[in-house]
């Protein structure tokens, strides 16, 4: 058991350099002077979602991924926090 939480562990490490947790959500809605209330009413999702998002506990759908980036007039790598391609 412990091997294989160490290999998770790893695992996990390894791969969220990918992960949405990175993401710019937080800092482009700052940028704007945005509550996050009102982005979410902008974008049409909940202010709970939007919280979420943005500490990177869940991803948002490739949807709600496009509905961001057109928003904020940015790419959805930049969205995501990616930086290698």
């Amino acid at each position: 058991m412990y091997k294989s939480s160490i290999y998770y562990t790893f695992l996990y490490n390894k791969y969220m350099m990918y992960g949405f947790d990175k993401n710019k959500i937080a800092e482009l809605r700052k940028e704007r002077g945005l509550s996050q209330r009102s982005l979410a009413e902008k974008i049409g999702t909940s202010q709970a979602n939007l919280s979420r998002w943005e500490k990177g506990i869940i991803e948002p759908s490739i949807i709600e991924c496009w509905r961001l980036a057109d928003f904020f007039e940015v790419s959805i790598d930049l969205l995501c926090g990616r930086k290698d391609y």
